[in-house]
């Protein structure tokens, strides 16, 4: 047994509610409560005491979306995220162009345009200034697009004649030729062009990423990497090879994209199997694009570019197959809806086929629901899995995507919350960064990053609420609420230790805290001294 004491424990099971010590036991919770009490209960017990000497302890933090492999594969690469203007894109490509080997993929992830003053997407003609020898490939934010040199192109087989494929986009200009900008499916067309992936470069990104997640204090997961690297059980093994339950703990929860069901059906694998650390989750399914390129499904036309209702990954029926492969595997099933269109469209599908084994599906984002919607979702055994961060993100340039009445509809995190549907909260990295401090404090402040104002005050959240995004809320998305998510008797012994008290503390400190230790199945994962 373990005793842990020494500093404020909160157990998250309601607001206020704290602890001077817990013992634990074989990965699970013996007892919490006073420091002598509980020392003199198991005194010929305890083997291993852990002095927090001061510091804060909370329920294991979990990020319930993001892409695992890509946080790691964003750690190898060029990192363009924090650049800001295309200038600066480019200059940085060059100098890069010269340290890699002769004809080699340059691969950078991160390009935001609306964090430019000049918010314009560069064109493959000035990547075939800095190389034609190079293939380039450069991910936006949102990965819902990228843009691609002549040389990247040539490689995928495009042309003038090249169809845009089902849920997907190849920007052209006035004579048909493509611009190098792809949006959604058709990213696929130059991503298939590239090398295989090696068994070794996934090991590599994936100890990567979560070593990087264990610094953050992240004791787990919910991610979608399955149906990226070359097949199903080649990915499954890289996490299972870096998760190891002894050196490497880290409770990775993987979403099941519908391009590999068959591979899991031909592995004997299925929902929820797999071992306590690494686990199958949900059919995983997009049912549209993104804000930022305009390909998130909207009912109604863009404000900034009329006649454009974004773009529907899948016709009503073939959503309806894809839920229905998920019903009769029992899987509930994870939807990436952004706009109000695919929000509708997934609701409707789900609630003519609802899940019957008591788990929940998962309506990924969620970023545009009206009232009408938000009725429909109280009636469905469903979480939403929202990225708090994409306020800090996204505002201002979000308003002139949607306009100011569509605006009382988006991104209302407390709204939902009042109306008693259960949210989790994710980073959605790499896309955003994966500190989940950075989240809990979007979801208080509500302040852009851009121009540091709020916006949607009225949305902000209580930092019980924002912590229980990533704990309590992260655990109901999986269906561990009984046995994760808050520290009581009989709950995984997985704990968050910071430097400082997030109750006590004015929100814009929220993401100055710095994480102590990390502790997953009572083993020590990461610590700071």
């Amino acid at each position: 047994m373990k005793l842990w004491y020494g500093g404020k424990i909160y157990t998250m099971i309601e607001e206020g509610d704290w602890v001077e010590a817990v013992v634990t036991d074989n990965g699970r919770i013996a007892a919490t409560g006073d420091t002598q009490d509980l020392y003199s209960a198991y005194k010929g017990q305890i083997s291993e005491e852990h002095n927090l000497k001061g510091s804060v302890m909370y329920p294991g933090f979990t990020d319930s979306h993001l892409h695992i492999m890509g946080h790691g594969e964003r750690l190898m690469r060029l990192d363009l995220m924090f650049m800001k203007s295309a200038e600066e894109v480019k200059q940085a490509l060059s100098q890069y162009a010269e340290q890699v080997e002769p004809g080699s993929w340059i691969v950078g992830d991160g390009w935001n345009e609306n964090q430019w003053e000049d918010k314009r997407i560069i064109h493959k003609d000035e990547l075939d200034e800095i190389s034609t020898e190079h293939p380039i490939m450069l991910t936006r934010v949102c990965r819902h697009a990228l843009i691609a040199n002549s040389k990247a192109i040539e490689l995928a087989g495009i042309t003038t004649k090249t169809p845009d494929p089902q849920g997907g986009l190849i920007v052209r200009d006035s004579n048909d030729q493509p611009t190098g900008y792809f949006h959604d499916k058709a990213q696929d067309l130059v991503k298939e062009a590239m090398p295989e992936v090696t068994p070794e470069y996934l090991h590599k990104a994936a100890e990567l990423a979560v070593k990087d997640m264990h610094a953050y204090g992240l004791v787990g997961g919910h991610s979608e990497d399955l149906n990226y690297y070359g097949g199903f059980k080649k990915t499954l093994d890289a996490f299972l090879h870096t998760i190891d339950g002894k050196r490497v703990k880290f409770r990775a929860h993987l979403l099941v994209h519908h391009g590999v069901i068959e591979e899991v059906d031909k592995e004997g694998m299925g929902f929820k199997k797999g071992n306590e650390f690494v686990e199958l989750g949900a059919l995983k399914i997009f049912s549209d694009g993104a804000l930022g390129g305009r390909t998130a499904w909207l009912k109604e036309e863009y404000s900034d570019d009329p006649g454009n209702c974004g773009v529907a990954i899948h016709t009503k029926e073939e959503l309806t197959e894809l839920v229905l492969k998920a019903r009769k595997r029992n899987m509930p099933v994870a939807v990436h809806a952004i706009g109000d269109g695919a929000a509708e469209a997934v609701i409707s599908v789900l609630s003519e086929h609802p899940l019957k084994t008591g788990e929940r599906d998962r309506l990924i984002h969620a970023q545009i629901l009206n009232p009408s919607l938000i009725q429909k979702l109280q009636k469905l055994s469903i979480v939403l899995d929202i990225q708090p961060t994409f306020v800090a993100s996204d505002f201002p340039w979000v308003m002139d995507r949607l306009g100011h009445m569509r605006m009382k509809t988006a991104y209302s995190w407390k709204t939902l919350l009042d109306a008693g549907i259960i949210c989790a909260g994710g980073s959605d990295a790499p896309i955003e960064e994966i500190n989940p401090l950075l989240g809990i404090r979007a979801a208080v402040e509500r302040r852009a990053s851009y121009d540091h104002e709020v916006y949607q005050a009225e949305e902000r959240l209580s930092i019980f609420e924002a912590i229980s995004l990533y704990t309590k809320g992260s655990a109901h998305a999986v269906g561990r609420e009984d046995s994760q998510g808050i520290i009581a008797p009989g709950f995984t012994a997985d704990f968050t230790v910071l430097d400082r008290d997030l109750f006590s503390i004015k929100p814009h400190e929220l993401a100055e805290a710095t994480v102590v230790l990390t502790v997953v199945d009572e083993d020590i994962m990461y610590q700071r001294f």
